[in-house]
């Protein structure tokens, strides 16, 4: 575990962020509807297999090789769905809920997890 954080790029750090504060709002807002979290899988592996298409070969070998680069072809759009259809009416602007609380928890939670990556940066060796 800390190798893989001492030296995540900015972009899988924010990426992580993004995730954090998904799941941060879905525990706000969660949603038992079978329903609602089936149309998001639907999605996911609809357009999970069009991006994994799109960006190479869909292939065994590629997911073996890049296996969370291809898992988060799929993460990415069951993410945004089942968001969307979460918050829907809920008076959101686009990530930013309108409870000042549920956004305070989830930067502090993003706040933590970059203060854990960069902790960890700063006792690693020099490499």
């Amino acid at each position: 575990m800390k190798p893989y954080l001492s030296s995540m790029p900015l972009g899988s750090l924010t990426l992580w962020c993004y995730f954090i504060w998904y799941l941060a709002m879905v525990a706000f807002h969660f949603d038992r509807n079978a329903k609602l979290w089936a149309n998001s899988l639907g999605l996911s592996a609809i357009v999970g297999i069009a991006l994994v298409l799109a960006t190479g070969p869909l292939s065994l070998a590629r997911v073996r090789r890049q296996f969370w680069q291809v898992a988060r072809l799929f993460l990415c759009p069951f993410c945004v769905s089942s968001f969307s259809a979460l918050t829907k009416e809920e008076g959101f602007f686009l990530l930013i809920s309108p409870s000042l609380e549920e956004n305070m928890v989830a930067l502090l939670l993003c706040c933590c997890f970059c203060a854990l990556v960069f902790g960890v940066r700063k006792t690693q060796p020099a490499v």
